[in-house]
């Protein structure tokens, strides 16, 4: 039986960084209006979840002061 031979590590490394420099070639990058866009909308949904935990915050502080406990 002949035995399969092992491929040189430098060789085996070489061989993955050719693979990874082919599969970036592959990648499409977003245009820069796609970019702000983007950008915008992002910013869009952190203030409007900003807005309603605050608002959330704000409306049970407001509970927690209805509830008038005495020590007694």
């Amino acid at each position: 039986m002949a035995e399969k031979k092992k491929k040189n590590v430098f060789a085996r490394f070489f061989k993955y960084l050719r693979e990874c420099i082919g599969e970036l070639k592959k990648i499409t990058w977003p245009t820069f209006s796609q970019t702000t866009k983007n950008f915008g909308i992002v910013l869009l949904v952190i203030l409007v979840v900003g807005l309603f935990i605050y608002g959330l915050d704000q409306g049970l502080y407001a509970l927690l002061g209805l509830i008038d406990i005495k020590a007694g």
